[in-house]
């Protein structure tokens, strides 16, 4: 589900410092396109966690409701948690499979990857 949450971003001396209100955390950066990249990866990695432990994402704030102080500004990220769950499992899951005899050896002789097209047709078949 995508979602774009407020983060206060504050300069410092060499780096950003992105405060998420609405997880309460924060992260900093080297650089804006650095800091906006890390809030979003903290951003998506806390609410993944949370959703594993089956605890409530909470609702983004309104950008009109946050306050700031003195030399902060604040913009919104967007997120994408099912995305980002995605990115980062994507290790090997062996299954096994039944199929007919004649199919296996006419896919042996042309030298098919079982595995890679039983993936292209997942990936196909789920639209993803």
């Amino acid at each position: 589900m995508k979602q774009v949450y407020p983060a206060i971003f504050t300069k410092s001396k060499n780096e950003y410092v992105v405060d998420i209100p609405d997880f309460d955390i924060a992260t900093q950066g080297k650089d804006l396109a650095d800091a906006i990249d890390m809030a979003r990866d903290a951003i998506n990695l806390m609410g993944i966690t949370w959703e594993d432990k089956g605890e409530t994402i909470p609702a983004p704030s309104d950008l009109c409701e946050i306050a700031l102080e003195e030399g902060q500004f604040c913009t919104l990220i967007d997120c994408d948690f099912a995305e980002y769950r995605k990115s980062l499992d994507n290790r090997a899951v062996k299954k096994n499979c039944t199929i007919p005899s004649w199919l296996n050896k006419k896919a042996e002789k042309a030298h098919i990857n079982f595995s890679a097209t039983l993936q292209e047709a997942l990936i196909q078949k789920l639209g993803e």
